[in-house]
């Protein structure tokens, strides 16, 4: 049992083993992961005010797939794939800017309108009438919730994201995430040389954080716990410890904040993490709110992306109190790499024969949970090469046959 939280009921008996070591590295499985959870999943993007004006846009890549989020003259946001309709080129190669009353691609010049219809085609005379909504930008499945962008590429088996984070709503609430604007410093990336499931292995449970992370056991100590994926969301939740802190940030910090009128008396002097399957994770701080993600480049290589957003009137006050904030997680973040590479080695030694998660990892289990339901081919031995996409449906079937 999870004695940090007596309202997570943890059985006493259960499957403390995780993923097969073949999970980490086959690549029929990365290509089948690529596909399910990173294209047909929904992928945060950026929040509404990275592109506050008429013709604001961001670019994003992942796994072959190119997203553009625009707004348009009408105030509204848009998202396209961004992909011309003539020679497939991107039609905007920087990962941010802004159209003034059109976006020409950079290869012939055709030019499309703000709303994704197509404006006119380089020398149209040498080409057939174009219908403009026909070859317009394709446009991205996208959604906003409490001012962050999604997408996704292609239809999958998730509800709609208010649908999968409802039950986490009204206690987001509070934060009025929506009113939010970007730091200045853009977004930050990092390349982690790990298979991207390592770094949800570290990330989904605490644990490790009294070894692992002075800064937030400074902060927060044993008054940290995880409630375990359920229904396609999770969440962690820490208050700050009473004792003196040891550590300058922590203590300057926790003298200095001075957390806003709208945060109930819980959530004052608390940090709280929100997730969402496959790999979106937004921290909610007094100071601060954030977002990160992992994608994978290769097997053995990923990328952790994300943001930072400061109150729209925020004073020196708090500002001071976001970069101390910021300077307990970057650290935090530089650990947990460390950890994710570790974690990574362990799937090629000879002597790995799998893990025993604690109660305080159940988080992990339940996310593996997860991956075994869309993927029931994890609970076997490593498929003959060729043949681990052909098991995968036949068990899915099975499953379906057995309801």
């Amino acid at each position: 049992m999870n004695d940090q939280d007596p309202n997570l009921n943890i059985p006493n008996n259960w499957d403390r083993r995780g993923l097969p070591a073949w999970s980490f590295f086959n690549p029929e499985m990365f290509e089948m992961e690529k596909d399910m959870l990173f294209r047909r999943h929904w992928q945060v993007v950026c929040h509404a005010s990275d592109v506050p004006n008429t013709g604001d846009f961001l670019a994003f890549d992942i796994v072959g797939e190119r997203a553009l989020i625009i707004r348009g003259e009408d105030g509204e946001i848009r998202a396209f794939h961004n992909l011309c309709r003539h020679r497939g080129s991107r039609v905007v190669g920087e990962e941010s800017g802004t159209c003034k009353s059109a976006i020409i691609c950079p290869f012939h010049g055709w030019a499309y309108n703000l709303d994704g219809t197509l404006r006119g085609a380089a020398q149209p005379k040498t080409l057939p009438d174009l219908d403009p909504v026909e070859f317009g930008l394709k446009p991205l499945e996208f959604e906003v919730w409490k001012g962050f962008v999604f997408v996704r590429f292609q239809p999958g088996p998730q509800p709609s994201v208010k649908q999968i984070l409802s039950r986490l709503e009204a206690e987001v609430d509070q934060y009025n995430t929506e009113d939010f604007v970007p730091t200045g410093d853009g977004f930050w990336a990092e390349e982690v040389n790990a298979n991207w499931k390592c770094v949800r292995d570290v990330d989904n449970e605490g644990y490790h954080v009294p070894m692992a992370h002075p800064g937030l056991q400074d902060l927060y100590g044993g008054n940290y716990y995880d409630e375990p994926l359920t229904d396609g969301s999770n969440r962690s939740f820490a208050t700050f410890r009473d004792s003196p802190a040891r550590l300058w940030s922590v203590r300057q910090y926790k003298n200095i904040l001075q957390s806003p009128d709208n945060l109930d008396d819980t959530h004052k002097d608390a940090w709280l993490y929100i997730g969402m399957f496959p790999n979106f994770v937004i921290s909610l701080y007094p100071d601060s709110i954030s977002f990160y993600q992992e994608f994978p480049i290769s097997n053995g290589k990923c990328i952790q992306r994300g943001a930072v957003y400061k109150h729209k009137n925020e004073d020196r006050r708090m500002r001071l109190s976001r970069y101390l904030s910021g300077r307990i997680d970057r650290l935090t973040t530089k650990e947990d790499e460390q950890l994710i590479e570790w974690t990574w080695e362990a799937a090629f030694s000879s002597a790995y024969d799998g893990v025993v998660l604690s109660d305080l990892e159940y988080g992990v289990k339940a996310y593996h949970d997860e991956l075994r339901r869309l993927f029931p081919v994890l609970t076997q031995e490593e498929p003959a090469a060729g043949t681990v996409e052909s098991q995968n449906a036949a068990l899915l079937e099975k499953v379906k046959g057995d309801r």
